[in-house]
């Protein structure tokens, strides 16, 4: 049997779900590879789970499975909400939770802030089967931005907020959209009405301390 070098690069994409837990996708191709003024981003198509978004080394969605991800993201809160016209959506950079927001009628307006043009341009480019036209909607507004500055500036309230940002890692761009600072802004700029969702990290039988860490804030807030 030939041996199998889990360490080129080349071959394979390592994805540290944690310091103990490791998964490896081989790699098809590497379509896009991008080093931006807040992180390294990739498009890779993998033979697990297709085209995927990598940033800083993590798979943020892929082609396969992406849409139980950004169903469950959007959906409950969407149909929750009575009559949702306006939506804030921090980050989201590959426009599929824009996709799914944009599928209610009653939406009026979508605005999309995510401090990373270069992400959002690469995939708008090489991601269509994710955004699948979102970005054009005449009801979508995007916005390069962080989104914690924002939020803090705009005079605008919102029926839903769905903070759609990468993990709450130390030395990523994210870190400090996951406070209580953060979420008090965003609560502010809710209706009396709204409802506010969050991504919270990977699954949480592999990181229950950001999922604690996460409940035990927004609980101080909301």
């Amino acid at each position: 049997m030939q041996k199998v070098d889990y360490n080129d690069r080349k071959k394979w994409l390592i994805d540290e779900l944690t310091p103990e837990l490791v998964q490896l996708h081989s790699i098809k191709r590497i379509i896009c590879s991008v080093t931006t003024a807040y992180q390294k981003a990739q498009i890779v198509e993998t033979r697990s789970f297709g085209i995927c978004l990598v940033l800083d080394g993590k798979i943020q969605s892929g082609e396969k499975d992406e849409f139980i991800y950004h169903e469950a993201l959007v959906h409950p809160a969407m149909v929750t909400h009575a009559h949702p016209r306006s939506v804030f959506i921090a980050g989201g950079g590959e426009g599929a939770t824009l996709r799914e927001v944009l599928k209610y009628k009653s939406v009026e307006k979508a605005v999309m802030v995510d401090i990373d043009k270069d992400v959002v341009d690469m995939c708008r480019k090489y991601l269509p089967g994710f955004h699948r036209g979102s970005f054009e909607d005449a009801r979508s507004i995007i916005i390069y931005d962080d989104a914690r500055s924002y939020i803090q500036k705009t005079k605008e309230l919102f029926d839903i907020a769905v903070i759609d940002l990468a993990d709450p890692v130390e030395e990523g761009p994210a870190r400090m959209l996951y406070t209580r600072e953060f979420y008090q802004m965003v609560k502010d700029k809710l209706k009396p009405d709204g409802i506010m969702v969050v991504q919270s990290g990977q699954s949480g039988w592999i990181n229950m301390d950001n999922f604690v860490a996460i409940n035990k804030t927004l609980k101080n807030i909301f």
